[in-house]
């Protein structure tokens, strides 16, 4: 069976959520709060596709309501009065300064006092960007449904995993499975969702096609032991053993510079690692209706069979973080949640 995004019009239902540790059901609750113009103790109540932790503990998600910093007490939309755009990815760059990635707007940089737009017409790829990332010199890289742009501080230069074209007419909610091989110059090779250096200084992109690996002169497609390439590649991490992890529609990956290494076969949305070495996964439910936060414990991944927990059970699961008091957040299509151990809260305005 197919992997089947839901439609947009599940957005505005409410879905229940389970969560396992061991034999301990989690119990979701609802922060009650009065809101206010500027701040509220309720959260987003649509997609939150991106969830981060800055250097001075706040929480940072990236929704289709805009972007929203949690100081620990109250929500703030930063982006209300800048942009209506659905925001998909935040950056917190080496001088403390914010990137916001949309759909349809370009890239939003965020100083903590003034924005600045930047878009096509600056010499980004394209307006609709789903991810960023900063390599070790400080450059900036933007995945775009046009490939990737890396800005220097002062202009853009745009990259192409081969000749395709953009897709207008598409949208990065949209469904891009292939078992076949793709032609080489098919759009989705330039759809980005995933990007990270590795130990060598390489570049690893996940696309809705393939993903790639661009050694600073050209882009070659990643295959695993067998020859065959990694199709729809949403998610790329490298852990701090400097393995690297990728997510899709084969399943779970690992590579640790000289094989790979599959840990499972269901399609994997997001990969994370948190403190003690856990990966932590969002993938599809072997039912297919439903997705799951799943965490492989670290003393196992040496194992063909590691040892997983399942956490929480919803509709959708997007972005993933552990904070710094080791509570687990995730996003979903109906706003985000909090896993503390034994219990889920969300922050959805009732």
């Amino acid at each position: 069976m197919k992997y089947l995004l839901y439609t947009l019009s599940i957005l505005f239902v409410e879905y229940s959520c389970n969560a396992q540790d061991k034999n301990t059901v989690a119990q979701v609750s609802n922060l009650p709060a009065k809101t206010n113009n500027t701040s509220s103790q309720y959260g987003p109540n649509s997609i939150v596709r991106t969830i981060k932790q800055d250097r001075k503990g706040n929480i940072w998600l990236a929704s289709w309501e805009g972007v929203f910093r949690y100081n620990g007490k109250s929500f703030t939309n930063v982006t209300n009065k800048v942009s209506s755009a659905r925001f998909f990815s935040v950056l917190e760059d080496k001088k403390g300064n914010f990137w916001f990635a949309s759909i349809g707007s370009g890239v939003y940089y965020y100083d903590g006092k003034s924005f600045r737009n930047f878009t096509s017409k600056d010499g980004l790829a394209s307006d609709r960007v789903t991810t960023i990332y900063e390599d070790r010199f400080g450059y900036i890289w933007f995945g775009t449904d046009n490939g990737v742009s890396r800005y220097n501080g002062n202009s853009f230069q745009n990259f192409k995993m081969n000749k395709g074209t953009v897709l207008n007419t598409a949208d990065s909610v949209h469904v891009s499975i292939y078992k076949q091989q793709l032609p080489e110059n098919h759009t989705m090779h330039n759809d980005v969702d995933a990007i990270v250096e590795d130990q060598s200084g390489k570049l690893w992109f996940g696309t809705r096609a393939y993903a790639y690996v661009y050694d600073g002169k050209k882009f070659k497609v990643i295959t695993n032991n067998e020859g065959k390439p990694f199709a729809n590649v949403r998610s790329i991490i490298k852990d701090k053993k400097g393995n690297i992890w990728l997510g899709g529609y084969d399943g779970l990956w690992c590579y640790d510079g000289h094989t790979f290494s599959n840990f499972s076969k269901t399609f994997v949305g997001y990969i994370y690692e948190d403190k003690e070495g856990n990966i932590l996964t969002s993938s599809e439910s072997a039912f297919k209706k439903s997705w799951i936060l799943s965490r492989y414990s670290k003393e196992s991944l040496s194992n063909k069979k590691p040892t997983i927990t399942e956490i929480a059970n919803k509709a959708m699961i997007f972005g993933i973080l552990e904070d710094d008091k080791r509570n687990i957040w995730f996003g979903s299509l109906d706003g985000v949640y909090v896993y503390g151990g034994r219990t889920i809260t969300n922050f959805k305005a009732e």
